[in-house]
């Protein structure tokens, strides 16, 4: 197994195709952005987009899984990614052929190769529906006022995170704080090779983020924006929390010029990939690769 992972933008799909080619290897993505249906666009989805479940491609030879899985209104953790992720890894392996793992998404990685705790409280779809329509500062409060320790406990990305609260406060309101975790097996195929790619220089992220907006937006960002919104998908729904659709919705609602837009969809891509690098430094497995 090979896996690839880094920072936003930093040419992941196209060395992963290249080892795919030269290690006869499927891809098997693990990005949270590009797991949605419709999202093609502004998520960069490089590859014509290819069924992914083990079941729907009983007996096809798929080289790309993981992608276009869910609908935008649908929600997908990193529980959900190892579920779906370990069969199909292993029945690329018991084909003869090598996994190749690229993505950005380090939570859905981590999980699979070192296992995790997992809260046995199932979801709420009513009450995460009534929270989805909240800010970041008013779920903060909702979980304060109903177990302040659980908010002390977060982290900095999870306390600014929205479906992390959610999750907590789905959690708490549940009544389970003190119900036994259960763990996940950890995944026992070890990587041959466990890429990291990460930019040598701040302004070099910033400037290939602003290369990579241009571009899809004369791909036709906005346009794929309307037409979701036109199919019937909210901004409250998870997928169109997505950095880029959350500009492009403002921007089309009147709220923001659209070069406030693009610049606050530039300056979130950006605080995205140093964020993605925090989390990926701790794991000292990944060999690093400066561009």
């Amino acid at each position: 197994m090979i896996i690839i992972t880094g920072q936003t933008a930093t040419g992941k799909t196209k060395l992963a195709l290249e080892l795919a080619k030269k290690h006869n290897g499927e891809l098997v993505n693990f990005d949270s952005r590009q797991i949605y249906k419709y999202l093609d666009i502004i998520t960069g989805k490089d590859l014509p987009p290819r069924q992914s479940s083990r079941a729907e491609q009983s007996g096809v030879e798929g080289s790309v899984w993981l992608y276009d899985i869910v609908t935008p209104d649908q929600y997908f953790s990193s529980f959900d990614f190892v579920k779906k992720a370990k069969p199909i890894i292993q029945d690329i392996i018991d084909r003869g052929k090598e996994p190749i793992l690229v993505g950005g998404t380090y939570f859905y990685l981590k999980h699979l190769l070192y296992g995790f705790d997992i809260q046995p409280v199932p979801a709420n779809p009513k009450l995460r529906e009534k929270l989805n329509k909240k800010s970041v500062e008013e779920l903060q409060n909702i979980l304060k006022k109903l177990d302040v320790q659980s908010i002390n406990r977060l982290n900095n990305s999870d306390i600014n995170n929205p479906r992390r609260l959610i999750r907590k406060i789905e959690i708490v309101r549940a009544g389970k704080k003190g119900t036994v975790l259960k763990r996940t097996e950890p995944f026992r195929t070890v990587p041959e090779e466990f890429i990291g790619i990460k930019y040598k220089k701040k302004e070099d992220l910033k400037k290939a983020i602003k290369i990579r907006v241009d571009k899809r937006l004369k791909q036709g960002a906005i346009d794929e924006v309307r037409l979701l919104l036109k199919k019937g998908y909210k901004e409250t729904d998870p997928g169109m929390k997505t950095i880029g659709y959350r500009q492009l919705i403002e921007y089309l609602k009147g709220n923001m010029t659209k070069g406030q837009a693009i610049s606050d969809w530039i300056n979130k891509e950006v605080q995205y990939a140093k964020r993605q690098l925090t989390f990926m430094k701790k794991d000292k497995n990944i060999k690093w690769i400066e561009i």
